[in-house]
Parts: C-alpha cells; structure tokens; sequence
C-alpha cells in the first residue's frame, strides 16, 4: 500500500510495488514524480526525512537536510549589509539534500535502479503533466510570490498568471537531471558540470556558496537514531533535531496528563492541544537546532521533571499567554508513507519550504531551489545561528508508531508549523478516541499559533463561543491545514489500511 497527496505520484509508486519493488523503491519513484507535478510544494532542490523500518528490525532515520555554505555567518552576512532573511535572498539557500538522501537510502535498501523508478517522472517533465485541482487552487493563491521576470515565473504562470486545473505542463531541464541522476547517481547533482552551473547562478545572486560547498554535500545525508516518547501505552518514533519532531513528541507527552477520550468535550480538547502546543512550540524556537549545537536535548525535555513542570502551567479553563513566534511561517511540503509485501515501512517528507521555495529558478539546470535557510537566526548567540556547514531548524517531520515492540503505522501531517501538532492531534483522535485513521484526518482543525487559535471552517458556534470565552482569539482560516497520509498495519492479519486527507489531490492505494 501506498497514500501520497498526488494521485500521479500514488499511481506511479503503486505500480512499482506491483513489479516486485520495496517500499523504498516506491517511496523514491513517488517522491521523484512529485517533484515533478506538485513541484510548487517539494523538489530535487529541497531537503528530505526518512523514517524506515525495514522488516523484522529496528526503526531508522534519515537526515537530508542540507548544509550552509562553509562563508556563511551572521558576521559575514552583516558585514554585507544583511541584518534580516528573506524567502528569496541566496543566503536562505542551503545546498540542498534531497538528493543525497534518496541516493544513500536506495544504496542501501533499493531493488530496482534508478533509471526505473525515475522513468514516470522523467516521462512527466519532459511529455507533460495535468496540473490537478488542488495544485491549481495553489497556484492561483501564491503566484504572485514569484518574481515577474524571473525564470521561475515565465515557468510556472505561463501567459503571465496562474494556469488552470487541466493546464499540462513541462519541465524538460528538471526531465534532463533526473536522466543525470539516475544515470550518475548523487554526483550528477553534487559534483561535476551540473553542480558548477547550480553554484555559478547562486553567486550570481550575491550567494557565497562555492563548488566546495556541493561537492561536500554529496554525502550530507546520515543515518541517526530516531527519538521517541510513549503515549497511551504506545511508542512515537520521530527524527530528532534539527528536525522540529520534538516538539510533537513534547505535546503528546504534556497530553498524557490529561484526558482526552470521547466523553471529553471537543472544546476541552482544542483547548488543551492549543496549550500543549503553546508550551512546545516556544521551546522549539528558543532551544532546536543542528544537533551539533543542542546535544542531549531530547532527553532534556522529555524527561519527567521538565513535562511535570510544563503541564502544571496549563490551566484547563483558561488560555494561557501565547508563546513568542521567531519563525517565518509556511506549509509546502509534500508527505507520503508505503508499506510493502514483505512487512517493510516507510514515512518520507521532501520540502522546498516555502510555495515555490525561494523562488529562485536556475535556468540552466532547470532547478527550483528551497528556502529552508530562512529558518536561521542571524543572533550569533542562538543555537540556531547561521553558520558555515550548519543545519537549519527544520518542520519537516516524518512519524512512525510502534505498539508491542512492532511498527504499526507510518504517518505524517504536512503543513509547515502546524506539522507538530498535526501529529499530536491526529494521533490522539486516533489512540484516545479510536477513530480509524481517515475519520481522524478529516476532523476540523486547530492550530495555536503567533497569539491566535486558527481554526478551520466547519467548527460548532458553540464550541467557538467556549474557546473565546477562555481567552483564546480565534481566527477563521479561509483554506485547509496542512493534509496528511497514513498507513495502518494490522500485524496479526497483516490487512493494511490507508488514508490520504481529503485537503490534497492525493489517495491511498494497495492491491
């Protein structure tokens, strides 16, 4: 089974797994496919998170994050007369990571070659694809980010503006790479001709990326130990920093002290998530950065004192003071998970950050790059401070939940901030209410962030007027939050269910 948010990217990944492939082959073949049709959202120039957990063995994550260029400081961006980040300077640029980490994870655990399961997005960048509902719902709102006159802009809003659902597009450059690296491998992309034009068009944007940089992230993506937490009786595996993974596992940890079953009002419910994640979120900001640079903190927070500590400032009748927000907001990511024959599972997350990234497009490589350093503090003092091959404090996050010892649902919430508390919440309507996993995705959402409670359409009057009677300042939401996939494994029958959120184009499928 297979559930991603793009029915070309669920289609492509199934047929896979049908020619004998893993999860892994399937996962990579969806996630290339996307990066071609959702390219908005997710792309060969952002940053991937892999949990996988291979069949009858433990549970392991992957980091393809990427690196800041070996120049960059807050002193050296000062000194360019630099004080702030923007979504489309080179300094939010990180040499990205997708790459790497997709080539180290189908080294070690692929079956089919590349040049396969590149083909369908190959075949859709260079013949074309129907841009789907959604996407062209997106487009039509952040168009406007991209620059008029820019490479990116003469691509993806052809005749001057956004193209409508059933508009195909191509992207032959983007076909050509993909060509390269299924060929090559990671070094078409990091070393070599490729990888000068990618670092000569940065510079030319006044970036201090350097050939150097490129060549030395061809191996930034590394295995690490996944971080956990229980909850119900149940373990919660996420990827630690610099991931924002903590942060979901603090939430759940803070709710455990609390009861959130059926017979629990929803607006008990809300308000409590609102809190929780308050509380969570403004040690994120203050405190996760590249590991390197927050060793132990996992084990920090998680422990019993700093949770008994935080859940006592939780006031169950009243909203407390909303955390202090230091990070840009954003939600384009893309997420999908597979489970195959042989019992191996997967929850991969690939990111360009911000819708379209950084807008910046290379015209000669055809590559759309992320934004992801705009996560940075220029605050020389803070653990995440720009610095010269540093990880940025990243959202991505995917989740993987294990029961009895046994892995039993990979799963993941897009949605930049909110992705947190996305898994928090999902996987409470889930262990606390035992909702089956398409009913939890489909509850009306909420989302405590920057002084306000965001809520989607669709919520009671009633528990509106509750959550503003207990201080919350609620704000309406005009779209969706984020979308998430899941696959749940019954490990006794070994019968897979799936769920795809209705907010995307996606679906589930499994044969």
């Amino acid at each position: 089974m297979i559930a991603t948010s793009h029915p070309l990217s669920t289609s492509a990944g199934l047929a896979v797994l049908s020619e004998g492939g893993n999860a892994v082959d399937a996962a990579i073949c969806a996630c290339a496919v996307q990066c071609v049709t959702d390219t908005h959202m997710t792309g060969i120039g952002g940053d991937c998170f892999v949990l996988y957990a291979p069949a009858g063995g433990g549970v392991r994550a992957l980091n393809g994050s990427g690196m800041a260029p070996a120049a960059a400081s807050p002193e050296a961006l000062r000194a360019k007369g630099i004080t702030e980040l923007t979504q489309t300077s080179p300094h939010s640029i990180t040499i990205p990571g997708a790459i790497s980490a997709w080539c180290l994870l189908h080294d070690e655990y692929g079956t089919l070659p590349l040049d396969r399961l590149f083909a369908p997005a190959i075949r859709y960048a260079e013949e074309g694809f129907p841009i789907t509902a959604r996407v062209a719902r997106d487009w039509a709102a952040v168009g406007d980010s991209l620059q008029p006159g820019d490479h990116a802009a003469r691509l993806f809003l052809p005749d001057g503006r956004a193209p409508q659902a059933g508009t195909v597009l191509r992207q032959p450059l983007l076909g050509a790479r993909l060509r390269e690296i299924a060929s090559k491998g990671a070094a078409a992309f990091y070393t070599g001709e490729t990888a000068a034009k990618m670092c000569r068009y940065l510079q030319g944007l006044g970036g201090l990326h350097s050939d150097q940089d490129f060549h030395d992230s061809l191996s930034v993506a590394r295995w690490e130990d996944p971080i956990s937490a229980s909850y119900r009786g149940c373990e919660i595996l996420e990827c630690g920093p610099n991931g924002q993974g903590l942060a979901a596992l603090l939430i759940l940890r803070i709710l455990e002290g609390f009861d959130m079953g059926p017979q629990v009002s929803q607006a008990d419910r809300i308000h409590l998530l609102a809190e929780a994640t308050k509380l969570a979120y403004h040690h994120r900001d203050a405190l996760i950065a590249d590991p390197a640079y927050c060793e132990g903190l996992a084990a920090q927070l998680l422990s019993d004192e700093v949770i008994e500590t935080l859940r006592a400032r939780i006031d169950p009748r009243r909203a407390g003071k909303p955390a202090l927000w230091t990070e840009p907001e954003h939600r384009d990511t893309i997420y999908l998970c597979v489970v195959d024959a042989e019992g191996n599972a997967i929850s991969f997350i690939n990111s360009i950050f911000h819708a379209f990234g950084s807008t910046r497009l290379d015209p000669e490589t055809g590559i759309l790059f992320h934004s992801r350093g705009l996560s940075f503090s220029l605050d020389p003092s803070h653990p995440n401070a720009i610095g010269p091959g540093k990880r940025p404090m990243h959202t991505i996050i995917p989740g993987m939940l294990r029961e009895n010892g046994r892995v039993t649902m990979p799963f993941g919430v897009m949605g930049g901030h909110y992705q947190a508390a996305g898994h928090a919440g999902f996987l409470s309507a889930v262990l606390d209410r035992g909702l089956d996993i398409q009913s939890a995705m489909e509850e009306p959402r909420s989302f405590a962030f920057d002084g306000e409670l965001q809520i989607e359409p669709g919520l009671p009057d009633r528990v509106c007027r509750e959550l503003e009677e207990r201080g919350h300042r609620l704000s309406v939401l005009d779209g969706p939050l984020g979308g998430s996939q899941a696959i749940r494994i019954d490990r006794e029958t070994g019968v897979l269910t799936g769920a795809s959120d209705s907010r995307k184009d996606g679906m589930a499928a499994g044969y």
